[in-house]
C-alpha cells in the first residue's frame, strides 16, 4: 500500500488568515491528507503567508527559505506559498525563489488539494519537465468560508464574518490584496456559529479587516448588532468578542448590544492609529479627533468596558507637536489594552510616495516612548485587579512555571496578557475551557496572577 502524502503547514500573520488554514486544512483532510506539526515529517509544506508589513514579507521570506533548505536536504519534496505575500508578489516570488513549487492567490485557498497533486506528480523533476502550480481566482468576488479545522484549541474560535476591506486607509496594502470588503451573509455566519458551539466552543471571536463595517455592502447598514442577537439565539457559546472595530462605526445600537448583552464580553478592539488631525487626513482614515473621543466615552459608559487599540507612529510628515498629541491621548484615556507600530513604507499604497517620510531611528525612538507611556498606563490598571476575583477561562497548564493559566473577558487570545493561577491541590489539573473564580494576588507588566477557588462551571 502507497505511504499517504503528509503534508505540513506554517501559518503566519493574523487571525483572519489563519481561518483560512483552518479551511485548507479541512479540505486536505477531507481528502484523505495526513497533516503533521512537524515539516522534519511532511512531503509538502503549505506556508500561509502575510505581507501587511515589511516585518510581515520578512518573516514570510525567511520561512520560505528556511523550508526550501529542508526540501534541499532532507525528504521535503514541495513547497506550496498562498496568502497575502502570494497574491501580492507572484511574479517575484515565482522569479526569486525557485524553492517554491505551486503559489496560491487569497481567492483561490479552496484549490489546496489540486495543488498538493500537482506538485507531488511533478515532485523530483527538473528543467522543462517541472511544471509550477499557480491560481489566482478573482479576489474580489470570493468570500472565504467553509467547513474547517480549529487549531485554537477546544475551547475558542475565529469567525471571519467579513473578507477584504474599502476604508483604504493611505498606508495600507489589504484593499490591493485581498479586494473590497465583502460581508458574509448572516444565514451562513450563524450556521457556522451553531456548529461551532456543537463542538463546545466557549470564546468566539468575531473578526474581520473591519467587524463593525459588517452587512453595510449586503443590507445598506451596519448589521454587527444584529449579527451578535442571531448568533446568541442560536448557540449558547458564553463569551462572544469583537475585535477590529473601527472607531467611526461605533453606532449607538452598537454600544448597547454591548451594554445589554451578558454574553458580548465588555471588551472591544478599535484601532484608532493616530490622534492627530493632521495626520488622520493624512491616513485618510474615516472622522476626526472628536468623533474618536466622543466614541470613546459612549464606550466608556459601559460597565467594566476593557478598550484596546493600535497606533502608527512615524508617518510621514508625523510632527513633534502630532506624537505629543497621541502620547497625551494614551495617558489621558488609559487604553487597557494598547499596541503600536512603526509605519511601514509600502509600495503601491498612496503614502508610499508622500512628501516628509520619517527617519526610522526616529520613528523607533517614539515607538519606545509610547510603548513605555503604554507600560505604566498597563501596571497601573492591573494593579487596581489586585485582590479581585474574576472569571477566568483555563487555557492550560505550565509544567515548568507548575502553572495554569488562561485568560478573563479583559484579555483577547494571543495578543494580550494572560491570568496565571495555582490551585490548592497539588496534583489538579482544571480542563481547557473550564470558567472558574480566580483571586488575583499579584499584578505584572501585562500578566496577572493568583488562586484559583475552584467553584467553577463547565
Amino acid at each position: 500500500m502507497a505511504k499517504k502524502t503528509t503534508v505540513g503547514f506554517i501559518s503566519l500573520g493574523c487571525s483572519k488568515n489563519l481561518c483560512d488554514t483552518e479551511v485548507m486544512l479541512h479540505h486536505l483532510m477531507d481528502a484523505g491528507y495526513e497533516i503533521t506539526p512537524e515539516e522534519t515529517e511532511a512531503d509538502v509544506v503549505i506556508i500561509n503567508t502575510c505581507a501587511f508589513i515589511e516585518s510581515a514579507k520578512k518573516e514570510s521570506i525567511d520561512n520560505i527559505i528556511d523550508i526550501g533548505w529542508l526540501k534541499k536536504h532532507r525528504t521535503l519534496k514541495s513547497i506550496i506559498v498562498t496568502g497575502c505575500m502570494a497574491e501580492r508578489y507572484r511574479e517575484q516570488i515565482l522569479k526569486e525563489l525557485p524553492e517554491v513549487d505551486a503559489l496560491l492567490g487569497v481567492g483561490s485557498i479552496h484549490k489546496i488539494v489540486e495543488a498538493v497533486e500537482s506538485v507531488m506528480a511533478n515532485a523530483g523533476k527538473k528543467g522543462k519537465a517541472k511544471k509550477r502550480y499557480t491560481s489566482f481566482e478573482d479576489k474580489e468576488t470570493s468570500v472565504i468560508s467553509g467547513e474547517r479545522v480549529i487549531t485554537t484549541g477546544d475551547h475558542m474560535a475565529y469567525l471571519k464574518i467579513a473578507e477584504g476591506c474599502s476604508n483604504r486607509c493611505t498606508y495600507c496594502a489589504i484593499p490591493l490584496i485581498r479586494g473590497k470588503m465583502r460581508s458574509r451573509t448572516m444565514k451562513d455566519i450563524i450556521e457556522e456559529a451553531t456548529s461551532l458551539d456543537a463542538m463546545g466552543i466557549k470564546e468566539l471571536n468575531l473578526i474581520a479587516q473591519d467587524t463593525s463595517a459588517y452587512g453595510i455592502d449586503l443590507y445598506g447598514k451596519y448589521e454587527l448588532p444584529e449579527l451578535i442577537r442571531g448568533i446568541c439565539d442560536a448557540t449558547n457559546i458564553p463569551w462572544i468578542r469583537l475585535l477590529y472595530c473601527y472607531p467611526d462605526k461605533i453606532t449607538d445600537e452598537l454600544v448597547e448590544e454591548i451594554r445589554n448583552n451578558p454574553r458580548v464580553v465588555k471588551y472591544i478592539d478599535i484601532p484608532i492609529q493616530h490622534i492627530s488631525d493632521n495626520m488622520l487626513t493624512a491616513m485618510n482614515r474615516h472622522g476626526d479627533s472628536k468623533m474618536i473621543r466622543e466614541n470613546i466615552a459612549k464606550l466608556r459608559t459601559i460597565p467594566g468596558i476593557v478598550l484596546r487599540s493600535t497606533a502608527i507612529v512615524g508617518f510621514p510628515g508625523e510632527t513633534e507637536e502630532d506624537f505629543r498629541q497621541l502620547c497625551e491621548f494614551v495617558k489621558e484615556t488609559k487604553f487597557e489594552r494598547f499596541g503600536a507600530f512603526t509605519y511601514s513604507r509600502e509600495e503601491d499604497t498612496p503614502a508610499y510616495d508622500f512628501d516628509n517620510q520619517i527617519d526610522e531611528q526616529v520613528k523607533q525612538d517614539r515607538y519606545d516612548i509610547l510603548m513605555q507611556t503604554q507600560l505604566s498606563v498597563s501596571e497601573a490598571y492591573n494593579q487596581t485587579l489586585v485582590g479581585k476575583t474574576v472569571r477566568v477561562m483555563c487555557e492550560g497548564f505550565d509544567p515548568v512555571a507548575e502553572s495554569h493559566y488562561g485568560r478573563s473577558y479583559a484579555e483577547a487570545a494571543d495578543i494580550d496578557g494572560k491570568i496565571w493561577f495555582s490551585v490548592k491541590q497539588p496534583n489538579l489539573r482544571i480542563a481547557e475551557g473550564e470558567i472558574i473564580d480566580v483571586k488575583i494576588t499579584e499584578a505584572m507588566d501585562y500578566d496577572l496572577v493568583g488562586e484559583a477557588l475552584l467553584n467553577f462551571q463547565i
